[in-house]
């Protein structure tokens, strides 16, 4: 048992139980859902200027113009699947996380290096959560990048794309969704593992000298730190999924779209976006590991990394 694990309270939930899995599920659930949820006015004026760069010329004009013809519910468009959508990812992603890098550090690969393990159980965790992911970000693209919009609600737009496209056509969107999402995630747990370390080792002391406040402090700035680098490495898969949700033809495979799209975007159009999403991502990632070390404090539990 690691230093701050006696340091502790005694948790009600023993430690790689099948309840703590379970407990780091339902912290994921909290830290991703309510928070993907509350700047979903970024995300709206991010897609929307990723498949049309000319509809604004500046986020604050783009949230001007929809503000007054719309109201707030039109600031907030596509919240329902973003809300639905991140509370199944975000569970699937830190429970998964944390089943993974267990089984992985110290059952299969116990002398193994940290940051492969990170690595790998990430990309596993995320593989799943984007299977539960995919289906309401499909309908959350559609209904903010299409003006008209696709639908108004999460119902009307599931019920439009079954009808229509069957239940295939909820995941067109499933292969460029692990390709932003998979790397995303790799390099958000395993920056934040890596930071959190360093940041202990630079304060000089253990972390189990540091109170709880401290601790999750430490978390909150880890995340922002590993959120940068989420948004920069995924950003280009990021365009492609908005393009390929809102402007894929039917019957065209994936590939065959993705050349499509690409050979009219080029390069400069993948990187659409990039300065509203580090601020969206930084400050995300950042609010999601808080939450996350904060409900697992609450339950005696060890924050994430630093040990």
């Amino acid at each position: 048992m690691s230093t701050l694990e006696k340091a502790l309270p005694k948790p009600g939930i023993e430690l790689y139980s099948g309840k703590y899995f379970l407990a780091c599920g339902l912290g994921g659930i909290i830290a991703c859902g309510p928070t993907h949820t509350a700047v979903t006015p970024l995300d709206l004026v991010k897609c929307r200027r990723q498949v049309d760069a000319n509809l604004y010329k500046s986020n604050l004009q783009a949230w001007s113009t929809i503000y007054r013809s719309e109201g707030l519910r039109g600031v907030f468009f596509g919240w329902s699947p973003t809300l639905v959508g991140y509370c199944f990812q975000g569970g699937g992603k830190y429970g998964f996380y944390e089943v993974f890098k267990y089984w992985y550090g110290d059952k299969m690969f116990p002398n193994a290096n940290k940051t492969a393990i990170f690595l790998g159980a990430s990309a596993s965790a995320e593989f799943l959560a984007d299977l539960a992911l995919c289906p309401f970000e499909a309908i959350k693209v559609r209904m903010q990048t299409t003006l008209p919009p696709f639908a108004h609600t999460l119902r009307e737009g599931m019920g439009k794309v079954i009808k229509e496209e069957g239940y295939a056509g909820l995941y067109k969107g499933l292969y460029p969704l692990w390709g932003r999402q998979i790397p995303y995630t790799m390099v958000k747990f395993a920056t934040f593992e890596t930071t959190v370390a360093k940041i202990y080792q630079y304060l000089g002391k253990p972390k189990s000298s540091y109170n709880a406040l401290q601790q999750t402090g430490v978390s909150f700035l880890g995340g922002y730190i590993a959120g940068i680098g989420c948004a920069v490495i995924s950003h280009p898969a990021d365009v492609m999924v908005s393009k390929l949700n809102s402007d894929r033809k039917a019957g065209e495979g994936a590939g065959q779209a993705m050349t499509r799209i690409y050979g009219n975007i080029g390069f400069k159009g993948l990187w659409n976006g990039l300065p509203v999403r580090i601020l969206m991502i930084g400050t995300l990632t950042a609010f999601q590991w808080l939450i996350y070390d904060s409900f697992k404090v609450g339950l005696g539990l060890p924050t994430t990394g630093g040990h």
